[in-house]
């Protein structure tokens, strides 16, 4: 006979690759059980590498109150009002010289920064998105107030080449960390996580590690994994991702955040979908 589970005061999941499918919807089971956690008082934390523009009808999800962590955990985003409420951003003199030496260094390098208020490509940044005038590069400009992430591509490069090259170039004045953006290297503050925001959030609200569960899929999931007192890698996972956790549920396209989840709660829901967004970058 097995022991009845305890039932988690915060549960901390990834949005892509973990609980949206890989077409970028939201499954009314998944919706169901998030509704069920929310009425039972545990605090659903989405911990993503999106930036705040992306989290609006995420919001929704969770009820319409609490907060996201967001660009990697460099930013706290509040719900109920979709501002930013907490964040941290580069040193500035250390990021101009960070960006100097990559442009320097990676031979066709394009760089986009984000910051609180939105974000500002270089003019060769291929993105996903429509355009104001406001986020035209290059992004030297926007050097001048505070920047949670630097993001860089170079498209004759392959992910592995892009990598190091941008490690060898930035060394530790900034953090890589591995979303699963394909071509894109995600530059964050080197004292900033997922881990380091979900823990503070967590510490401020008298919430210890043992209370958390924790969901995810790639490496910059790692250390919030590693953090939490019980910690699920979807079956989809990067291999580094699957060793690591405590446990392995379905994968994000078989709902693996609400099959684990309903051993807390009474039914599973319907297997219908809606979407929450395009399918985008930024787990």
């Amino acid at each position: 006979m097995t022991s009845p589970l305890r039932r988690p005061r915060v549960v901390a999941t990834d949005l892509d690759g973990t609980l949206l499918r890989s077409d970028g919807t939201v499954s009314a089971r998944t919706r169901e059980v998030l509704e069920a956690l929310d009425a039972a008082g545990t605090q659903v934390v989405f911990v993503t590498a999106r930036p705040p523009r992306w989290l609006a009808e995420v919001g929704r999800l969770v009820g319409g109150h609490g907060v996201i962590i967001c660009l990697g955990g460099a930013c706290v985003y509040d719900v109920g009002t979709r501002q930013v409420v907490e964040s941290r951003g580069f040193a500035l003199p250390a990021l101009r010289d960070v960006v100097r030496d990559l442009r320097a260094a990676v031979p066709g390098v394009s760089l986009a920064v984000e910051q609180v208020d939105g974000p500002v490509f270089d003019a060769t940044f291929r993105h996903d998105e429509d355009m104001p005038d406001s986020w035209r590069g290059p992004v030297e400009r926007a050097l001048d107030a505070p920047v949670a992430k630097l993001l860089a591509r170079a498209e004759a490069l392959g992910q592995d080449e892009l990598f190091e090259q941008v490690l060898d170039v930035v060394g530790d004045r900034a953090l890589l960390a591995f979303s699963g953006a394909a071509g894109l290297a995600e530059l964050l503050p080197p004292d900033v996580t997922k881990a380091g925001a979900l823990a503070a959030w967590s510490a401020s609200h008298g919430i210890g590690a043992h209370e958390v569960w924790a969901f995810g899929d790639m490496p910059n999931d790692l250390p919030m994994l590693n953090w939490a007192g019980t910690s699920y890698a979807v079956a989809n996972a990067h291999p580094e991702v699957l060793t690591a956790a405590t446990h392995v549920t379905a994968s994000n396209d078989e709902d693996g955040v609400a099959v684990a989840l309903e051993r807390l709660l009474d039914g599973a829901g319907s297997t219908t979908t809606t979407s929450m967004s395009p399918e985008r970058s930024g787990g």
